[in-house]
């Protein structure tokens, strides 16, 4: 007991700084878990209160789930979400590096500052915001492109009724939203890089290029491995606003913008289905927690050191 209030002690100031996470954790990921009982219940309320409505609710076993895999729709929003998810993951780190890299590389450090909080900024708007400015491009009265095609004396583009654009356009919205915010988290394991690898090689002719792909690439890999791997554990979660604000909740769009989280809230919203909403949650937590489990088992058994646990 002795020996673990002295590392309390000696560890007082990190413990402090990690103490309003593990609130916020304690809150509002752990405490909320037995609630998780009601994706086996035909939730309904009781005048006693929330914990008497869970506990007078009848046990319906796993009918909630039926709501996702019997659905017509099921094929649909589980592809949307895994297809998505997976261009997410990917072009937003290899993006994302590759900002890291260029930010790093800028000898000027005011000009640096300049671009790396350009590119943070979108991070910040909400995605109602970044509708209402995707609107202001695609409208087809008065949007910025169907005035340009005009111009040219192209035909005007029903933007929102046509979903054959509507992947592209959401990638690359989102790709301008969150590379900003991940680039930070590369170009500060890059800048912890000692000095001394880059002088060294300078000193036996390595050039740039070099420099790049021998010792800021194999140093930041363990943290691209890491991030990869929590990116997957959220495979089955697609960003809410993104697919619902953004393509305006248009109907037209629904083949290309339908995810497990909008089909779940407009199942909700129609049935009041609050069993099957939870169900779907349980469902993607699972999943994600088996994914990162999987995944990080993989990269263990390539390279112990790169392992997230």
């Amino acid at each position: 007991m002795g020996r673990t209030l002295k590392k309390l002690n000696r560890n007082k100031t990190f413990l402090l700084m990690v103490l309003p996470g593990a609130v916020y954790f304690l809150l509002f990921s752990y405490l909320p878990m037995p609630g998780a009982i009601i994706a086996f219940k035909e939730y309904r309320f009781d005048r006693d209160g929330f914990l008497a409505s869970i506990w007078r609710s009848k046990w319906t076993g796993f009918k909630n789930f039926e709501f996702l895999f019997q659905s017509e729709d099921a094929y649909i929003i589980v592809r949307n979400t895994l297809l998505y998810n997976f261009a997410f993951i990917v072009l937003g780190t290899v993006l994302s590096v590759i900002m890291a890299v260029i930010l790093h590389e800028i000898v000027s450090r005011r000009w640096a500052k300049i671009y790396q909080t350009g590119m943070f900024l979108p991070y910040f708007l909400s995605w109602v915001i970044v509708s209402y400015f995707l609107f202001s491009f695609l409208s087809v009265d008065r949007g910025v492109l169907n005035q340009a095609l005009t111009a040219l004396g192209m035909e005007r583009v029903s933007w929102y009724a046509e979903p054959a654009y509507w992947p592209y356009i959401l990638v690359l919205v989102n790709l301008w939203k969150g590379v900003g915010y991940s680039s930070v988290v590369y170009l500060a394991a890059i800048i912890g890089i000692d000095k001394s690898y880059y002088e060294a090689a300078m000193i036996d002719g390595a050039g740039k290029w070099q420099q790049i792909w021998s010792i800021t690439l194999p140093f930041i890999r363990p943290m691209i491995i890491i991030l990869t791997v929590l990116a997957i554990g959220g495979i089955f979660r697609a960003d809410f606003g993104l697919f619902y604000q953004v393509p305006r909740n248009t109907g037209a769009l629904f083949p290309v913008t339908n995810v497990i989280d909008t089909y779940v809230y407009r199942g909700l919203k129609v049935t009041g289905n609050i069993g099957m909403s939870t169900a779907a949650g349980l469902y993607q937590s699972v999943v994600g927690l088996v994914l990162v489990l999987v995944t990080n088992a993989v990269v263990k058994r390539i390279n112990k050191e790169n392992a997230l646990f």
